[in-house]
């Protein structure tokens, strides 16, 4: 069924949009539509529960959610996957869930998740995700911004972080825990069977004139941002951005219903847009099925659910294509001369032949068939990916090292490239359209303009579409600084189009570094190409705001703890391999930080002088640099839940560090 088809009156009509703003921060209001007369941005508006019933009508009894239980896959259909639903919904109805209230949703990817989320959009209110990793502190904030009336937990430890600041929320009257069994005795907290159980006798009839009362440019669902850099602001979604963006990432990437559905795992935080788009949104249009990954996936056991359930398209931010190809270097330097061998020239055959079918001139190398077999497959079926055809990156730079590892292993991954404020993407690679290091073209009915534009042609990306969000929650201010005054979206990254229209981000604006002598500097192409050159570093940060020269902060990369997720006083196999290479006998992190081991030192001064000769100007030049002992991660503080480099916690954790690199008058290449 097609979302062009005549539905009912949940819909405004013209004339009911045309004195609508483009924006609102009020969670009651409602925005009009960015409609045009024909194309795309024509698709008839459809709320959730319209795009639900749809699912349910053309799949209702296949397989739409399924969960490992006792060592057994467990499923629900699509219609029963809505049933539960309804239940939810009632069930938050009889707790007193007002219109427009949140329910924050704390917990690991399962069905209770999803059911949570989508009952929490029937009934009236909005779903609200909060992180795993999230503080009390940070919990209470969110909880109180969007004055949920309802919080799920998956746990204990979940449901510890609310109690402990329960009595701070005062729209707060009930708390469901949906794993485990209850530590704790509270009026307000309830279990999930005892939940569901909740809404029995609230009516039907109840719940769906509540449903039919909600249109399509109403708010139902809020995504608060990270805050790598401030306050998290709650981003509004409308029932048209979800379901009107899902729409388009399936005209554009080719997600068809198919007699065989489509196969998603459910692993990445649900909290972030990217995971709810794939997992929840496209996945109903289309009618695949949601695998979910056991808790510890981020920890190890994602290979071992990637290969039982086999995907057909997967999702990975890059620190999971990273991971990935270190076990894979580790594995097989432990593999025999002849294996080595064939892996390397099949792996050179496997990245030339991409690389010319990339630049438009495909051609099957001799020897494909061979290497396809003893190789590519092998590696396929031991990830887990040998059904997958759609491989994706995306929140968070990934580097061109990582890229090409994969694309000589014939795994194309393809970059996607949005935010929480376009519904998530807004440019997208396929693999007819597939350029390294670009984010591919924008999706299909979504505009692009470069802001500003320099020289080299790098400006601010700014986006036009339905995907475009409704505004932050009850902040105007906010709202009007990345909404201008025709509706763009000022997304303050800095990009720049090719003559093919392929996007590129080259920084971003509120990281742009300025020196004293007022050139404005991307840290992030210089980070990268750091990286790339310097297989021992994990993560790199460029500083020197305001100063005469540019120093840089390097981590190394290092175990983390399985169970904390905390980095371990033991160096990678990539940083092992490194340091044996450069005559190193180094196996800590201890023993090669702040400059104690030469055979180090002197590498990453002959990196970073690689790095400085393919600089455009004596200001871009990184003059000093200090590798820490440890590298940085989610729980440590310095990277956020999608992994991205929280720069202003890094440089006051690190300040005193910083302000070494310039209490010099001079500017040395030698470690601090």
């Amino acid at each position: 069924m097609s979302l062009n088809e005549p539905v009912n009156d949940f819909h405004m009509n013209k004339d009911e949009q045309s004195d609508l703003p483009l924006w609102t921060s009020a969670p009651h209001g409602a925005v009009k539509l960015r409609m045009e007369e024909s194309g795309p941005r024509s698709i008839t508006p459809v709320t959730i529960h319209e795009l639900f019933q749809r699912a349910v009508d053309a799949h209702g009894e296949s397989a739409a959610l399924a969960w490992l239980e006792n060592g057994t896959w467990e499923n629900f259909s699509f219609r029963q996957y809505q049933q539960e639903c309804r239940k939810a919904a009632k069930s938050f109805l009889k707790l007193g869930l007002e219109r427009c209230h949140g329910v924050g949703i704390l917990g690991f990817n399962s069905p209770e998740w999803f059911i949570a989320a989508i009952g929490a959009i029937m009934a009236g209110g909005f779903a609200v995700g909060i992180y795993t990793t999230n503080s009390p502190n940070a919990c209470l904030y969110i909880v109180d911004d969007c004055q949920a009336n309802v919080v799920v937990v998956e746990n204990d430890k979940q449901l510890k972080k609310i109690l402990q600041v329960k009595d701070k929320l005062p729209h707060l009257k009930a708390i469901v825990q949906y794993k485990d069994e209850l530590k704790v005795q509270e009026p307000i907290v309830y279990t999930w069977k005892d939940f569901l159980n909740l809404g029995e006798d609230v009516l039907d009839l109840k719940l769906d004139d509540i449903i039919s009362s909600q249109k399509a440019n109403h708010c139902c669902s809020l995504i608060y941002t990270s805050g790598t850099t401030g306050t998290p602001k709650g981003v509004m979604l409308s029932h048209d951005n979800l379901t009107w963006t899902a729409e388009m990432v399936c005209k554009t990437a080719e997600f068809r219903e198919t007699e065989e559905p489509e196969i998603v795992v459910s692993y990445l935080p649900l909290s972030h847009i990217a995971a709810q788009m794939i997992d929840l949104w496209i996945t109903m249009k289309v009618g695949a099925v949601v695998y979910f990954a056991q808790p510890d996936a981020l920890k190890g056991s994602l290979v071992t659910t990637l290969r039982e359930v086999r995907p057909t398209a997967f999702m990975g931010v890059p620190r999971v294509w990273e991971k990935m190809m270190e076990k894979m270097k580790a594995v097989g330097e432990q593999s025999g001369v002849v294996v080595r061998l064939m892996s390397a020239w099949a792996r050179n055959l496997g990245l030339q032949a991409n690389l010319s079918a990339m630049d438009g001139k495909p051609y099957t190398p001799w020897g494909w068939t061979l290497a396809s077999s003893l190789v590519f497959r092998k590696v396929r079926e031991a990830l887990g990916l040998d059904h997958c055809t759609r491989c994706y990156t995306g929140a968070a730079p990934i580097t061109r090292d990582t890229l090409e590892f994969f694309l000589s292993l014939n795994i194309p991954v393809y970059e996607l490239y949005g935010m929480s404020e376009s519904s998530g993407p807004h440019a997208v690679s396929i693999d007819k359209a597939y350029k390294m290091a670009s984010c591919g073209r924008e999706m299909t009915g979504c505009s692009t303009k470069i802001a500003n534009c320099d020289g080299e042609g790098n400006g601010e990306v700014c986006f036009w579409g339905r995907h475009v969000f409704m505004g932050y929650l009850n902040r105007e201010q906010m709202t009007q600084e990345s909404l201008d005054a025709d509706g763009w979206l000022h997304s303050g990254d800095i990009g720049r189009h090719d003559d093919q229209g392929f996007l590129y981000i080259t920084g971003r604006l509120k990281e742009i570094i300025i020196t004293a002598g007022g050139e404005n500097i991307p840290p992030i192409p210089l980070e990268d190409a750091v990286k790339e050159e310097l297989s021992l570093v994990s993560n790199a940060m460029l500083v020197g705001d305001r100063c005469k020269f540019l120093s840089m902060l390097l981590t190394p990369k290092c175990k983390l703890s399985s169970e904390s997720g905390e980095p371990l006083d033991e160096l990678s196999s990539d940083a092992l391999r490194f340091c044996h290479e450069i005559g190193s006998g180094a196996t800590k992190p201890s023993q090669i930080a702040w400059g104690c081991d030469q055979a180090v030192n002197f590498a990453i001064n002959q990196g970073i002088g690689q790095v400085n000769e393919r600089s455009t100007s004596q200001a871009q030049r990184i003059q000093k640099w200090a590798l820490l002992e440890k590298d940085f991660t989610v729980v440590g503080g310095e990277l956020g839940p999608t992994m991205k480099l929280k720069r202003p916690v890094v440089l006051k954790m690190y300040r005193d560090v910083v302000d070494k690199f310039y209490a010099e008058a001079t500017a040395p290449s030698t470690p601090n």
